[in-house]
């Protein structure tokens, strides 16, 4: 047996159908907060700079590789900076000089952080920190030291 049914009715059914389904579709809104923190990241190949003074007032050097990483919101300042040192005679006396992007030049301070770098917003920049000491006497120093790498 063999059922023939019109097509209008066939549509009529169909449209009953979406229209049911279309009722029961429920609609609303979601607030979502994220707090993204800034996240620094700090990789120095030594913490103790070694100075061989052959002459007295002669420069000796020693130097410092680092790689800085930060994740910070967009035009957020980010500092690389050298803490204070124990000793103010070798302090008075410890210089710096920056190589790669954004780095600085400068004077160690025995009171406050000196600014060795400074970038905007997140990334990874790499260089290095040259250091120069005049001492007043032949010999061979050991200072230590301690880069900081911080954003807001």
């Amino acid at each position: 047996m063999h059922v023939r049914v019109p097509a209008s009715v066939v549509a009529g059914l169909l449209i009953a159908a979406v229209n049911a389904s279309a009722a029961e579709t429920a609609r609303g809104s979601v607030t979502v907060v994220a707090t993204f923190s800034s996240r620094t990241t700090l990789q120095v190949s030594s913490d103790l700079l070694q100075f061989d003074v052959t002459q007295p007032q002669t420069p000796a050097t020693a130097s410092i590789d680092f790689l800085a990483a930060a994740r910070t919101r967009a035009g957020d300042l980010v500092v690389l900076s050298i803490e204070p040192i124990a000793s103010n005679a070798v302090a008075s006396t410890l210089s710096f000089s920056g190589e790669g992007e954004g780095t600085r030049s400068g004077m160690v301070a025995a009171d406050r952080l000196s600014i060795a770098g400074q970038w905007i917003g997140s990334g990874v920049r790499h260089g290095r920190l040259v250091f120069t000491l005049r001492a007043d006497a032949a010999g061979t120093f050991n200072v230590p030291i301690r880069l900081v790498l911080s954003a807001p």
